[in-house]
């Protein structure tokens, strides 16, 4: 090994505040190597106009540090920084980090919400509400406190005062309603200023779910907004929402998220109406928590070509979340339309997949030149749109904008293999695509919900590819208080679906599984300490389902959901038992319950939720263990679980398990068996089990049902069912289709820690595992991570026979290696390097399952089959196979043609042989 150091005491780095704005929020940095071991710290806080003062604590932590001043004010302003002491000496200051709090209550607001009063109704146009203001001096100083019932893009003196889009979100608003502050120093002056904000259905009052249902939580919409204004004559002014605002007209004829938006490029701005002050509650209000949605992107369109029914298209090259941006000429008055969908079927666009959602924006021209064309109120989810009412030689350009929220990007996987590239990548885009102000399942169709389960499932992943902390802490909080009395989860957060039936495991299970998920990769306690009342009421609501006996039967379940046995308009119908699902998954969140109970000193909840844990533990091997290790569902869900949740009571019926799993992947032909529930398990179910070149196997198999097979189909986003595009082309027949749903894409995390090796080992990864798994198909892999504590990278790669490994470890962890042929080994921060002899290829077959899990022996094999009417394809091979699996290679003909006469036998055999000769040389 080798290793690089540094012993430059420089100063902390990183610096941010978790929970700001608000009175206390919490520090973390970043140090240097040489301050790694620092022993305490010291914080600065300097609030305007006045002196600092410092705060001194012997202690080591830096991950989210309790603030430990007086808690600060409404409109608060100043800076803070941090500093180190190590070997005796403090490190220099940070930078210092500047920070302002907005109105932290409803007594820090003069505005009310206003309305139109007789503007503005339920399918008419958008209204657009003003007022001006007089200032007597230049402007020094100036912050607009803004939100909506409704979307708002709000600009002053024509101007937009942000780029955020769809503000202010979605979020439960009759219990939270974010508004957000921005700095709008520079667009304001001396004299007349107009403030004006365009007032837009979005979630609040337009369509939600596929039933149709539309102001779901208002039918009027409007607009509260402070601006506060100092100015160089030392005058202050506040400019707030109330009767004084007057109310317009707008060319914006209809807007809806699902249905697009229609715009009449003629119209001007209608005359002044009324607007009414509404008697809307301030208390819900919350500064904004996450960042907001922006445009991220800007994707060029090719060049526009023609369907086989003459419909102009145009192919953006990528699924993606957004709108078309045209610039085109044309007459006053000439209508253009923009259809959007993700596919096309059988040449034309495949809009059926959106059901009842229109997806399409249309534009009545001005006219006199170039105009450019794009919706602000509206969003779609599409890879191709069609152009009508326009010839492509008066398009001068045209163009997706891509919108988000606007995470910061935090982790990165590269490996050899270009398809697993492209699979990785899809993932990325989903994410993107679907983390739009809520964790959706989907952009496109009319539904567009934060559902529990996808989340769940996801969340891992989400945390390593990008800072969602806040976006997913935000949503906590909307399911926590959306949460029933009685402790059930809703299905989708925030709630429109009111549950007709209270509550499913593996969607309600996201109370438990994403906090924990976050405090894991994150280090923050915080998010425990904040959820744990909602963690527990659901994990009571279990308990009272489950009764004495432990078991959580005979309710409605989702279960191992989109199965791909499942029919296509029977997306529940899994092979796994859905009361199996259902127990695994109450002890999955007794036990994060109990784990939770204990990082926050809770003793007597840690040792009553562990008790439960093991309860309902042994009621699940009761019930659905065999003593040999069989699970009653024979099924990979199943095992998976049962491995990787630790609900297996001893090492016998383990390792069966373990083995019972690997026979079923190589009966299924390495083709994916799993839904919702088993797809982010199975693989670390075989690694853990010793199968690690199986999940490799299910990794790289590119047949249908198989992650790689949306590749082969030209995917570039993860889709909603193994088979949302059938292999002649067309679009799966079930009316629940999506192609940018990242749920399926949660093995991206196995990817992160198992493939490439980097793994979190304790909180905030301030431990890590390195346990990387070389070879299988993959002659290199590289991860890198920013974590809380700094950039944290494994790459391997394999030249003639070497093992390559690098390691970088940043300051204040450790990292645990694990080498092939080696014992463990703890390295501190650095960079580090290891060469060794990697594992060869396993050596020639004796059995059967030995021949399936080589790759490319098993092609050799399946195709003599197929020449000789045996089996069609590997999968088919496989299933034949299976009668046989633990018999020696030399029976394979006899397995798989067992009613052939002996002499067929030999032949079969002969054949074989030959091509085992062949493939080991």
């Amino acid at each position: 090994m080798t290793a690089a150091t540094d012993d430059v005491l420089t100063a902390p780095t990183g610096l941010r505040l978790d929970g700001m704005p608000g009175p206390r929020p919490r520090l973390s940095w970043q140090v240097g190597r040489a301050a790694a071991g620092f022993d305490a710290r010291r914080i600065e806080l300097t609030l305007d106009g006045g002196a600092p003062v410092t705060h001194v604590e012997e202690d080591a932590g830096q991950i989210g540090v309790t603030w430990p001043f007086e808690p600060l004010a409404a409109r608060a302003r100043g800076t803070v920084r941090v500093g180190v002491r190590s070997g005796g000496a403090w490190t220099p200051w940070s930078d210092p980090l500047p920070f302002e709090n907005p109105p932290l209550g409803a007594q820090d607001w003069e505005a009310r919400f206003v309305s139109p009063r007789t503007l503005g109704g339920l399918l008419t146009a958008a209204p657009l509400l003003s007022r001006t203001v007089e200032l007597p001096a230049a402007v020094t100083r100036a912050r607009l406190h803004v939100t909506a019932l409704g979307l708002h893009v709000t600009r002053i003196n024509g101007e937009r005062v942000t780029d955020e889009e769809l503000a202010p979100g979605w979020t439960s608003y009759q219990n939270r309603l974010r508004f957000r502050t921005h700095d709008v120093t520079g667009l304001l002056r001396a004299g007349g200023n107009e403030i004006t904000a365009l007032l837009g259905n979005g979630w609040y009052r337009g369509r939600l779910y596929w039933r149709g249902e539309r102001a779901f939580y208002g039918d009027r919409l409007a607009l509260l907004a402070q601006l506060e204004i100092e100015c160089a004559d030392g005058s202050r002014h506040v400019v707030a929402t109330d009767e004084t605002w007057r109310a317009h007209t707008t060319g914006v004829l209809a807007d809806d998220l699902y249905d697009g938006q229609s715009t009449d490029l003629r119209a001007g701005r209608g005359p002044a109406e009324p607007v009414d002050v509404l008697d809307e509650p301030l208390d819900r209000l919350f500064p904004a928590d996450t960042p907001p949605v922006r445009p991220v992107a800007v994707v060029p369109g090719g060049v526009p070509f023609r369907s086989p029914s003459g419909v102009l298209l145009v192919d953006f090259g990528e699924n993606l979340v957004g709108w078309v941006r045209l610039r085109v000429r044309g007459r006053p008055g000439q209508e253009v339309v923009v259809r959007h969908a993700e596919v096309l079927d059988q040449g034309e666009l495949g809009t059926r997949p959106l059901r009842s959602a229109k997806a399409t924006d249309r534009y009545l021209l001005a006219g006199g030149g170039t105009e450019v064309l794009e919706p602000s109120l509206t969003f779609h989810g599409f890879r191709y749109a069609s152009l009508d009412g326009v010839e492509p030689e008066d398009i001068e350009s045209v163009e997706a904008v891509v919108l988000s929220s606007d995470l910061p990007a935090t982790g990165r996987f590269r490996c050899s293999d270009p398809d697993v590239q492209t699979l990785h990548d899809n993932v990325v885009r989903s994410m993107r695509g679907n983390f739009l102000d809520v964790p959706t399942d989907c952009p496109q169709r009319d539904e567009r919900l934060g559902w529990t389960g996808d989340i769940q499932v996801f969340a891992p992943t989400a945390a390593f590819l990008a800072d969602c902390s806040n976006f997913l802490a935000s949503w906590l909080r909307d399911l926590a208080v959306e949460q029933f009395e009685d402790g059930c989860v809703p299905f989708v957060v925030p709630n429109i679906h009111h549950n007709i039936l209270p509550a499913a495991a593996a969607w309600g299970d996201a109370a438990t599984i994403v906090p924990w998920t976050l405090y894991e990769r994150y280090g923050d306690p915080e998010v425990l300490r904040e959820q744990y009342p909602s963690m527990r009421a659901w994990v009571e609501r279990l308990n009272a389902f489950a009764g004495e006996d432990g078991l959580w039967t005979g309710r409605f379940q989702f279960g191992d959901w989109l199965d791909p046995a499942a029919p296509p308009d029977e997306p529940g119908a899994a092979r796994t038992d859905k009361d199996l699902v259902a127990t695994a998954h109450f002890v999955r969140s007794a036990d994060l319950l109990a784990r939770a109970a204990d990082v926050l000193g809770r003793r007597d909840d840690g040792e009553r939720y562990r008790a439960l844990a093991a309860k309902v533990r042994a009621a699940f091997a009761a019930a659905y263990v065999t003593p040999g290790g069989r699970l009653m569902s024979d099924t990979p869900t199943a095992y998976a679980m049962a491995l990787s949740w630790d609900l297996l009571p001893t090492p016998g019926q383990r390792e069966a398990a373990g083995a019972r799993l690997a026979d079923l992947v190589r009966a299924n032909g390495f083709r994916v068996a799993t839904g919702f529930v088993g797809t982010p398990l199975i693989a670390d179910a075989l690694t853990d089990a010793g199968h690690p070149h199986l999940a490799y196997r299910l990794l790289l198999e590119r047949a249908c049902p198989s992650w790689l097979y949306p590749v082969t189909m030209g995917a570039t986003t993860i889709w909603e069912r193994w088979d949302s595009m059938l292999p002649d082309g067309r679009v799966n027949p079930g009316q629940m289709t999506s192609f940018n749903h990242y749920a399926l894409g949660a093995i991206a995390d196995w990817l992160h820690r198992r493939v490439a090796g980097l793994a979190p080992a304790a909180p905030g990864y301030r431990e890590l595992d390195v346990r990387p798994l070389p070879g299988f198909g993959l002659t290199w892999a590289e991860a890198d991570l920013e974590t809380r504590y700094g950039r944290a990278a494994v790459a391997w790669r394999v030249a003639e026979g070497t093992l390559t490994l690098d390691v970088e470890v940043p300051p204040g962890t450790h990292a645990t290696v694990h080498l092939p042929g080696s014992e463990p080994e703890r390295v501190g921060a650095g960079s580090h390097r290891w060469r060794t002899v990697c594992p060869g290829a396993p050596g020639r077959p004796e059995s059967i399952a030995d021949a399936l899990d080589d790759a490319g022996l098993w092609r050799r094999l399946t195709a003599i089959m197929a020449s000789e009417g045996i089996a069609g394809d590997e999968a088919g091979a496989a299933a034949l196979a299976a009668r046989g699996l633990p018999l020696p290679l030399t029976e394979l003909a006899a397995v798989v043609a067992p009613r052939a006469t002996p002499e067929r036998v030999g032949e079969l055999q002969v054949l074989f042989d030959a091509a085992v000769a062949a493939h080991h040389g």
